[in-house]
């Protein structure tokens, strides 16, 4: 029988609070984390969107000045999330060479390239940084982690979009099932608010263009929903054999139960209208976890608040969960955060880890009036979930047709 994997750690720093408990309080009360910018390129570039949901703590303000200065900021937000979760699992003593680290990001180091070529064309190739290389590949958060924990089993990076913090987690429990590790730091890390991500996202009709209510313009199953929030952090957890957390005496959030990744095959942007991967996604990770639909009580949805993102993934539910689809709550916190790119999953896998652990499932805001195509039993305010033996569900889609999801048990 395959090992059970648990999670003992959590770590996050996203634009609803720097840490996990500030972050899951936030959560819970639904505290919006959109932001008018003040930077002086969204003048400068005329950008027409001209908001986002950057970090409440920066990254700055928790790590060195000289180690800030020899990474990205989707490094730097790595780092922090992943320290956090290495404290909270409360490990002291742990074989390196069982220790692997899985984190993953959608874009990369998009700041260190495009301030790199600007020095380029601007000073000349001299003035280019020693560090650019290192600071700007996708793989930087990953192998950030791994040297700053001293993880010897891997160092991998997941890139599949908005899917990769997920398939992070994915990876985790397989290397741990696998028996190449005993502890994974999973998670993922993205900062792409910078001019040219947020003109191309306009450019495609991707992002809400609220510019003058912000803080109410991420608003999933809405249906004056207009495009996605960007957002920026990371979240990290760290998975762990169940025989390895219960013999240190572990405190252990839930179980990891399941997973499932697959691909739709359909377009390069958009979800496939019948949801048919997402579906084959959510019924294979609860297979994966021993599971019935019957077993699930929430979801953590991908919901993007775009308008035609969020239906593909209701009838996704439907067909997985069948008529049980209505006694789920179902929470978008993307509402709340923005839109994370690939560190999405990360952060609401954290989020689903603490609605198991606290039996609460987390608010959906700026829901005024919802989509009737989308019929979901939307978490509006938060909600205690039942006890006994649970199941919940965090969903990840991302442009490529990348679908991940994960299921998580009561422990």
């Amino acid at each position: 029988m395959a090992r059970k994997v648990v999670i003992t750690g959590l770590g996050a720093t996203t634009p609803i609070g720097g840490d996990v408990p500030t972050m899951w309080k936030n959560a819970l009360k639904g505290v919006p984390g959109a932001r008018t910018l003040e930077d002086d390129w969204v003048a400068q570039y005329s950008l027409p969107v001209t908001f986002a949901a950057r970090v409440s703590t920066p990254a700055t303000d928790i790590l060195s000045r000289v180690e800030a200065k020899r990474m990205d900021p989707s490094t730097q937000f790595a780092v922090v999330s992943a320290r956090e979760a290495w404290a909270d699992s409360g490990i002291e003593d742990v074989d390196h060479d069982r220790l692997a680290v899985s984190f993953a990001t959608g874009i990369g180091g998009v700041w260190t390239l495009l301030d790199a070529w600007d020095t380029l064309r601007e000073k000349g190739p001299r003035r280019v940084l020693p560090m650019t290389v290192p600071m700007l590949m996708p793989n930087g958060p990953a192998a950030a982690v791994s040297l700053d924990l001293g993880a010897r089993a891997g160092a991998h990076t997941p890139v599949s979009a908005c899917a990769s913090g997920t398939e992070a987690l994915h990876q985790g429990l397989e290397l741990i099932r696998s028996g190449k590790a005993d502890v994974v730091v999973c998670g993922g890390a993205e900062a792409a608010i910078h001019p040219m991500p947020m003109a191309a996202f306009a450019s495609m009709q991707a992002l809400s263009k609220r510019n003058d209510d912000p803080e109410r313009a991420s608003r999933p199953y809405d249906k004056d929903r207009d495009g996605f929030v960007m957002g920026e952090g990371a979240g990290a957890l760290v998975l762990e054999a169940e025989e390895h957390a219960l013999a240190r005496g572990a405190r252990i959030y839930a179980e990891l139960a399941g997973t499932a990744v697959t691909a739709d095959a359909y377009h390069i942007t958009a979800p496939d209208p019948e949801g048919l991967g997402a579906t084959r996604a959510l019924k294979a990770a609860l297979y994966d976890a021993r599971a019935q639909a019957e077993d699930v009580v929430h979801v953590n949805a991908h919901a993007t608040s775009t308008p035609v993102g969020d239906k593909p993934e209701y009838t996704a539910l439907k067909a997985a969960l069948g008529s049980h689809v209505d006694n789920v709550a179902v929470s978008a916190t993307k509402s709340q955060t923005g839109h994370l790119l690939g560190a999405s999953g990360a952060v609401e896998a954290v989020m689903t880890a603490m609605a198991v652990y606290d039996r609460q499932a987390p608010a959906t805001i700026n829901l005024d009036n919802q989509d009737p195509e989308i019929p979901l039993d939307v978490v509006t305010s938060a909600r205690t979930l039942p006890g006994g033996d649970i199941v919940v569900l965090s969903n990840s889609f991302g442009f490529g047709g990348h679908n991940a999801v994960i299921a998580l048990r009561s422990y």
